[in-house]
């Protein structure tokens, strides 16, 4: 658990998509369907202005009766964007996922966007290492090892 979120981007790939504040709420979920994610950043003068979720959507779009071709994204998305630096462990990592009740979180390096850690991501990195473990245990019971 003390493997930094760095090698998860590393893995996955650095790749983040984003939009400008000024476009329409259902500009910004046509982009969200085609790239096929549950969240986007939303990025003004090569700063992050917010996040805009599935979650926004619900709350602040569907459940507010607004009409998303009618509402810019900056007047629904998240502004309070909690960001983490690289060198945040998985652990430290899903720690803040549970405390702040998010699923996205992205990675700043020295101001520069770096990345985009999901629930999703860190669910797979655990299951990867749960397996990774138990087939080498499994081996070494069975002998396939030395200690």
């Amino acid at each position: 658990m003390d493997t930094p979120v760095a090698a998860l981007i590393e893995r996955k790939g650095s790749a983040v998509h984003a939009v400008a504040s000024t476009i329409t709420v259902a500009d910004a979920v046509a982009e969200m369907n085609k790239h096929r994610i549950g969240c986007i950043l939303v990025i003004d003068a090569g700063q992050i202005a917010g996040i805009f979720t599935e979650r926004d959507v619900l709350r602040r779009v569907v459940g507010a009766g607004v009409d998303p071709k009618a509402v810019r994204v900056a007047d629904v998305m998240t502004r309070e964007v909690h960001t983490i630096p690289p060198d945040t462990t998985v652990e430290q990592t899903m720690v803040l996922f549970a405390e702040r009740r998010c699923r996205h979180i992205p990675v700043v390096d020295d101001g520069r966007l770096v990345g985009l850690i999901s629930i999703g991501d860190i669910s797979r990195w655990v299951a990867d290492t749960s397996r990774a473990e138990a087939d080498h245990l499994k081996n070494y019971i069975a002998g396939g090892f030395s200690a």
